[in-house]
């Protein structure tokens, strides 16, 4: 065991005096790289998703008004399709 230890103090010295990183080292600076970057995907998701739900309630407002246009312009369509109330008056030839 004590040379196991000693070859990892060699290898952990030889690594931290030329700059280079023990692989496990190497494997948590890539796990934290690949975090890092979901962190940022999962950030602009959330961005992306608050815009989208903007527009969908935008647009679920423009469809309330349409469809209350629309129901609107339909009553019109029947009422003048039924013929109006007549008074007397409106009865009289043109040249009275």
């Amino acid at each position: 065991m004590g040379g196991s230890g000693q070859a990892c103090r060699q290898n952990c010295l030889l690594a931290s005096n030329t700059g280079m990183q023990s692989p496990n080292e190497e494997s948590a600076a890539r796990t934290e790289d690949r975090l890092v970057n979901l962190e940022i995907k999962a950030s602009y998701t959330e961005d992306l998703l608050d815009s989208l739900n903007e527009v969908v309630v935008r647009q679920q407002a423009q469809i309330d008004l349409l469809m209350r246009e629309l129901a609107r312009l339909a009553l019109q369509s029947q009422s003048a399709d039924a013929p109006a109330p007549h008074s007397a008056r409106d009865e009289l030839p043109p040249h009275y």
